[in-house]
């Protein structure tokens, strides 16, 4: 039996190859069941395409997943080459995705969900990267950065001709740097790093017997 997210894994991939040729928003969910090749009765319980479409982003966040990163590389660098990921697996269904962009942008029940899916897409990266802890900086702090790294960066994959990726390369690289230098501020001006480290010492001084 499919489960829902298998549904909306094909029903996704389907509309995406359907709106290469056909404005996301004159689908219709029965044009997309005849793609997948399964009863339109499969898609009963989703709102609609909005589903399908909201459902984008938790899609493509699984490819940055997909390969082990370098432990000897930066944290920077980690978050850099898990995220090219997630555009790299975007790139196959471009022509969809640029439709459903265009929807998503017109649509504001979506806009409204987009920061949310910001921060889940973060979230992932960090996990990805190896990063979901309290190194550097909160946890909360480093996903809210890197949603608004990973925003911009897909800005510049909208407006990419050439399929070299340059101009989503240079954005993310930017945005990844100005996210470190922020954190290195906030770390000097909080102590954040210097308070974590003293704790740590402490606790585990606190931990070891005593010599006799």
């Amino acid at each position: 039996m499919t489960t829902q997210a298998g549904i909306l894994d094909k029903g996704l991939l389907a509309a995406l190859g359907l709106a290469a040729d056909t404005p996301w928003a004159d689908l219709t969910l029965a044009d997309i069941a005849g793609a997948v090749g399964i009863n339109l009765s499969e898609f009963h319980g989703l709102a609609g395409k909005d589903d399908l479409a909201a459902h984008a982003d938790p899609y493509f966040d699984k490819a940055m997943s997909e390969e082990g990163v370098s432990r000897d590389e930066s944290p920077r660098e980690r978050l850099f080459d898990v995220i090219m990921l997630r555009f790299e697996a975007m790139e196959a269904h471009r022509a969809g995705l640029m439709s459903l962009m265009t929807y998503r942008d017109r649509t504001p029940s979506l806009l409204l969900t987009l920061p949310l899916a910001r921060k889940r897409s973060a979230d992932w990266a960090l996990v990805s990267a190896g990063l979901d802890n309290r190194s550097g900086a909160p946890a909360g702090l480093k996903s809210v950065a890197i949603g608004y790294v990973i925003a911009k960066a897909e800005r510049a994959w909208r407006k990419e001709i050439s399929g070299d990726f340059a101009l989503t390369m240079a954005a993310l690289d930017r945005g990844l740097r100005d996210a470190e230098d922020r954190m290195k501020q906030l770390q000097r001006f909080t102590g954040w790093g210097k308070n974590k480290t003293r704790q740590d010492n402490t606790a585990d001084e606190e931990t070891k017997p005593e010599e006799t």
